[in-house]
């Protein structure tokens, strides 16, 4: 369903974290009882370990009252979990894996509030294996091949099969990367790794192809509201102690922006904010206040959220910088996914702008990069940037033009046979059927342009791009009727 940043306990200077519940005297990695906390050799077990050998996680039910509500209503089994059916099919990898079964190392890849830390929770309550768990953010080299000796002696003894749960693997090095190869090779360790950034850039290609990858969708708006109505009524919840107005869990829904994580965060945040002002109600206004963001309200009620993105978008298109930051700003007072307004970036960048600006697409992209690595609150000035830059910028459709007239010519059936000089002629045979024969490589012509079909006979001559006079496609519109009569000219005139 969700995980919890930083885990429920005290991150240790050393990167690694505890897994067991916050109360109750459960005896799991960290706790005071199970292990001394001295961080030199000489809080090292009879091994010569800093990390002497520690029970496995217990189970989740002995989260205390006093844990966070996004804690409390974490599932206790795979059945709770929600958003993530097409992991839970009958002998799937991730039941297994929970369950036991097979080891098999994994790769959890999914948004923030998506259920990456439940499902190491869940994992970590199987009593038949170790478990041990760190942080990227602080764990280093060292930490992770004193784990890995650890599980090697405990295997070597005959003991429990060690699970290492590293979270935000993404963040750790080549160098951190390389240090598990040889451990999850030879199954001395079953890696269970979680990121929010894609494996196929930020995993080293080796430890991929030695997992599992299982790809976590992000939470539905509807997914979110079922979690917030079951922390609503259920005892280890709010106990049915107050009832959430509509418009209260419609705003709430909104702004975990399918991080469930969020909107229970929010909800235990106007839940103290009702009992506190002995109201048994959570209405707007009491949400609102709770998590300091205001619902976008204004005319026509249901449909603020389209009609301040489509005022953002035109007033980008129409070059009002002022108006376009006006809204910007609604957009992220509002709880809009910062995610989705740098998307909506990048598509005005061809859409509006185009050619007469091609830096524009450049400004986008980075902006959406920035979001995706910085967040909030900082990305908001990346965001500002970006639409600053864009509004501001010559404007130009004859990208989104000319692609729906090629579009809409291909759809009619206007797509003949490619040149026979322009077709593949690099496999055998290729060439007695006469492909590439003719062909003309520009770069040997002094100008790098020379006379050639390149369409299909029935579009010869057909023009889809037509460049404005504004900004930058001034200069294309001047030479591109130049390369076409090249182009499309007789040899006489490749060098006028």
């Amino acid at each position: 369903m969700f995980g919890v940043a930083g885990i429920v306990a005290v991150m240790q200077p050393d990167g690694l974290f505890d897994l067991t519940p916050p109360s109750g005297g459960a005896q799991g990695f960290g706790s005071p009882s199970a292990q001394p906390h001295g961080h030199g050799r000489g809080a090292s077990s009879a091994a010569g370990s800093r990390w002497p050998d520690m029970p496995a996680s217990p189970s989740l039910a002995a989260v205390g009252p006093d844990a966070p509500l996004a804690v409390r209503m974490r599932p206790a089994n795979l059945e709770e979990l929600v958003g993530q059916d097409h992991l839970l099919a009958p002998g799937a990898p991730l039941r297994r894996l929970v369950a036991g079964g097979a080891p098999m190392s994994v790769i959890l890849w999914g948004p923030p509030g998506c259920g990456k830390t439940t499902i190491a929770h869940l994992v970590a309550a199987a009593e038949e294996r170790h478990f041990v768990a760190m942080s990227a953010l602080s764990a280093g080299v060292k930490d992770v091949r004193e784990v890995i000796d650890v599980a090697r002696r405990r295997r070597r003894s005959g003991g429990k099969p060690t699970v290492l749960f590293i979270d935000e693997v993404h963040r750790f090095t080549k160098t951190q990367q390389d240090s598990l190869l040889a451990a999850v090779e030879d199954g001395t360790v079953t890696l269970l790794a979680a990121t929010t950034e894609n494996p196929y850039f930020s995993v080293i290609s080796p430890l991929l192809s030695r997992c599992i990858l299982l790809t976590l969708r992000p939470l539905e708006d509807g997914h979110v509201r079922e979690l917030i109505r079951r922390a609503l009524i259920e005892e280890r919840g709010l106990g049915g102690t107050v009832k959430l107005a509509p418009a209260a869990e419609d705003h709430l829904v909104h702004l975990a922006g399918g991080d469930v994580r969020k909107a229970l965060t929010a909800l235990e945040a106007a839940h103290g904010s009702a009992v506190a002002n002995d109201e048994s109600e959570i209405d707007l206004a009491t949400a609102e206040r709770a998590v300091d963001v205001a619902a976008l309200r204004m005319a026509g009620a249901g449909d603020e959220r389209y009609d301040v993105v489509s005022a953002f978008i035109k007033s980008m298109r129409g070059s009002d910088v002022d108006a376009s930051l006006h809204y910007l700003a609604r957009l992220l007072v509002g709880g809009e996914d910062p995610r989705f307004i740098a998307r909506r970036l990048i598509i005005l960048a061809s859409e509006d702008i185009g050619m007469a600006d091609p830096t524009s697409l450049t400004v986008a992209t980075n902006a959406a990069y920035a979001v995706q690595h910085i967040g909030l609150p900082e990305c908001q000035l990346n965001l500002a940037q970006a639409v600053i830059h864009l509004a501001s910028a010559p404007k130009s459709n004859s990208a989104t033009l000319a692609i729906s007239a090629a579009l809409q010519d291909v759809r009619a059936g206007k797509a003949g046979r490619v040149p026979k000089h322009l077709r593949d002629a690099h496999y055998q045979g290729a060439k007695g059927l006469g492909h590439g024969a003719g062909y003309r490589y520009p770069h040997d012509d002094l100008y790098g342009v020379l006379s050639q079909q390149y369409p299909p006979d029935e579009l010869v001559g057909v023009d889809y791009y037509h460049p404005t006079l504004h900004g930058a496609e001034r200069q294309i519109a001047e030479r591109l009727p130049k390369l076409r009569q090249v182009i499309r000219g007789s040899s006489e005139e490749e060098n006028s």
